[in-house]
C-alpha cells in the first residue's frame, strides 16, 4: 500500500531533523564535527556550479529500494525503445517547463548488476542526448538497509565499474558515490569517496560529486580534505528539518553548512510543498516553508551556487514540482506550483526577485 504523500516525503530523511538540531547553530557558529576553519584549498580554482540546473526524478518510494529503482512514469516492463522515448519527452517536459539542464538519478546494484540496467540506460542515454547533465547516485536500500551505509561492498563496486565503463566517456555524465551517507563518521566518509576516486582513475575530478557529510548536510569536512580536491561537492537541505525558522534564520543554517565552499557546492536536494497551494513569491513571515525557500533560492543565487531540486517528478509527492500528463506511452508534464517553479528560476539566474 502507497502511503499518504507527506509521510512518504518525510519518512527517508526523518533522521535529518535530528541531525540538524544536533549540527546547526542558526548563526555563527560552525557544525559540530567540523573543523571550524574548513575551506577549499586557498589555490583551488573556481568551479562553475552555476551550470547545474536541475531536477531529480524518483522512484514513487523515494529512491530508497531493495530491488530494482523504477522511475515514476516507467515501468520495469519497459524495454530499452520504451524507456528512450519515454525519457526524452519527461526531460524535453523538464526543460520546456522549467528550463532545466541538469537530471539526478537513483542508482542501485539491483538496477545496474541485473537485466534491467539495459531498459535503465534507455534513461541516461535520452537525456544526455537532449543535452542534460545526468548526475547518477547509489542509494542504500530500505527498511533494514536503510542505515547510511553501503548495503553490501561486494555488489557496490561491481555496480560503479559498470555504470563507469558505461559512462566515463560521456562528458555529461556525473558520479555521485553514495546518497546521504550518515551511518559514516565525516572521517570514515571522506575515506570512502577517496577510495572512490582512486579505484576510478580515469574519471575526471571535475565530473564527480562528493557528498557532504552525514544526510549530505554539510560540506565543510570533505571540502577541506585535500585527497577530494577538484570534486564537485553536494548538499541537501530541507524546511521540515526546523518546525519554524524566519528568512535570515534560513539564510544562516544554509550558510553555516556551505562554509567557505560554495565555489565547489550544488545543492542536488532541496524542496517544499508544491501541491498544497502556497504562494512562494509573495513574504508570507508566518510560513516555515516559505521563508525556507525564498531563502535559499535567494542564496543560491547571492553564492553563485547550483541546485537540483526535490524533486521535479515522484509520483504522489507533495514536493514535486512537476506530474505527469497525457498518454502513459508518450508522457508529457504540467507544473504543479508557479510560484515554486519561479523561486527556482530566480536561483538559477532568471526571472524575478519575490515580490513585496
Amino acid at each position: 500500500m502507497r502511503k499518504s504523500p507527506a509521510r512518504t516525503r518525510l519518512t527517508p530523511r526523518l533522521r535529518a531533523a535530528f541531525v540538524a538540531v544536533a549540527i546547526t547553530a542558526i548563526s555563527g557558529t560552525t557544525l559540530a564535527g567540523s573543523p571550524a576553519s574548513a575551506s577549499a584549498p586557498a589555490a583551488a580554482p573556481r568551479m562553475d556550479t552555476t551550470q547545474f540546473k536541475g531536477v531529480n526524478w524518483a522512484d514513487p518510494r523515494d529512491n530508497f529500494a531493495d530491488d530494482p529503482v523504477v522511475l515514476s512514469g516507467l515501468s520495469l516492463s519497459d524495454t530499452y525503445a520504451q524507456t528512450y522515448t519515454k525519457a526524452s519527452r519527461i526531460i524535453s517536459a523538464f526543460r520546456a517547463n522549467l528550463g532545466a539542464n541538469t537530471v539526478r538519478l537513483p542508482i542501485n546494484p539491483y538496477t545496474v548488476n541485473g537485466s534491467y540496467w539495459k531498459s535503465y540506460r534507455g534513461v541516461i542515454d535520452a537525456a544526455s542526448a537532449k543535452g542534460f547533465k545526468v548526475i547518477v547516485s547509489y542509494w542504500e536500500g530500505t527498511g533494514a538497509q536503510k542505515d547510511g551505509f553501503i548495503d553490501d561492498q561486494a555488489t557496490y563496486w561491481p555496480m560503479w565499474d559498470t555504470v563507469v565503463k558505461a559512462y566515463k566517456n560521456d562528458s555529461r555524465v556525473y558520479f555521485e558515490p553514495m546518497n546521504e551517507p550518515h551511518g559514516y563518521t565525516d572521517t570514515e566518509w571522506a575515506d570512502i569517496a577517496a577510495k572512490w576516486l582512486a579505484t576510478y582513475p580515469s574519471v575526471p575530478r571535475d565530473r564527480v560529486f562528493v557528498s557532504g557529510a552525514g544526510y549530505n548536510d554539510h560540506v565543510t569536512s570533505v571540502c577541506a580534505d585535500p585527497r577530494l580536491k577538484g570534486t564537485y561537492l553536494s548538499l541537501h537541505h530541507y524546511g521540515f528539518w526546523k518546525e519554524y525558522a524566519t528568512y535570515d534564520q534560513w539564510v544562516a543554517d544554509l550558510k553555516v553548512r556551505i562554509g567557505d565552499c560554495a565555489n565547489r557546492t550544488v545543492a542536488d536536494e532541496f524542496g517544499s510543498p508544491m501541491t498544497t497551494g502556497l504562494n512562494y513569491n509573495k513574504p508570507d513571515a508566518s510560513n516555515n516553508f516559505v521563508n525556507y525557500l525564498q531563502a535559499v533560492t535567494d542564496t543560491f543565487r547571492e553564492l553563485k551556487m547550483g541546485s537540483v531540486y526535490w524533486p521535479g517528478l515522484r509520483t504522489d509527492d507533495t514536493y514535486s514540482l512537476q506530474t505527469l500528463t497525457g498518454d502513459p506511452a508518450r508522457p508529457w508534464l504540467a507544473t504543479t506550483n508557479q510560484s515554486g517553479a519561479d523561486r527556482l528560476a530566480w536561483a538559477w539566474g532568471r526571472g524575478k526577485p519575490v515580490q513585496p
